[in-house]
């Protein structure tokens, strides 16, 4: 018997390492980083990156039951997520509050959940605006050359979020618009994995962002996305953030 458990035991792994040789990419080197700006420019003037930043707050649902309120403009969001809420003020950490079932948390949780609400919020919110990013403090863009002839843009982030380090191969069509990319991260121990950015959608303030991504098997769909220029266009309660103010 114990024979047959570690000759299934050792199939596995096999399957496993042979899976992980087969689809494993190397990340790509990369060049002409000029020319990876221009790339960039054109992916970020195609989605109304100007509205983006004119954008104040915005307001969504990500697959899996996470929910924000994120007020840009004053850099406070709200994560809610099962029976937890946190209220995250982003330039004064201490004075964050997080609630479990409505009863405010006070003890040593208190900064437990303000830790896992800004991993979620860094990690969701990515998915929302990745291509705005493109030009934030501590990426380098370099130009990759496709399969088909095409220009792709890999960005790199050596700094920001949770997980510096991370590398994605933007594909965009012929208005510069992205289509997919492959990821280069952390959080999954394959490199290369391809993900869609599809679904687009004007919303109120003039910025474009996708809807759904698919993820091999999985759909992250954005629902409930509501842009404006103060709490109460979005319909939410304009007191919300007094409490970390």
């Amino acid at each position: 018997m114990k024979k047959v458990f570690l000759y299934i035991l050792a199939t596995i792994l096999i399957l496993v390492i042979g899976g992980y040789l087969i689809l494993n990419e190397k990340l790509p080197t990369g060049e002409n980083p000029a020319k990876a700006d221009e790339l960039a420019n054109k992916m970020i003037k195609s989605l109304n990156k100007a509205a983006w930043d004119s954008t104040n707050v915005v307001a969504w649902t990500l697959k899996g039951g996470h929910q924000f309120v994120w007020d840009k403009k004053n850099e406070m969001v709200q994560v809610k997520w099962d029976k937890n809420e946190v209220l995250l003020n982003l330039k004064e950490w201490n004075k964050g509050k997080a609630f479990s079932e409505g009863t405010e948390i006070t003890d040593g949780q208190l900064d437990v959940l303000r830790g896992k609400s800004w991993s979620i919020f860094c990690n969701d919110s990515y998915w929302l605006i990745a291509p705005f990013k493109v030009f934030d403090e501590g990426v380098s863009r370099k130009i990759v050359k496709a399969k088909d002839g095409s220009e792709a843009l890999l960005v790199s982030y050596s700094s920001g979020g949770v997980t510096p380090g991370d590398s994605y191969l933007w594909f965009l069509d012929k208005n510069g618009v992205p289509t997919t990319y492959k990821m280069w991260v952390k959080i999954i121990p394959i490199g290369g994995v391809s993900a869609t950015w599809e679904d687009w959608k004007t919303t109120e303030t003039g910025a474009i962002i996708a809807q759904n991504h698919k993820l091999g098997p999985l759909d992250l769909n954005i629902t409930d996305l509501r842009t404006g220029y103060d709490l109460s266009a979005i319909k939410v309660d304009a007191s919300l953030f007094d409490k970390i103010k």
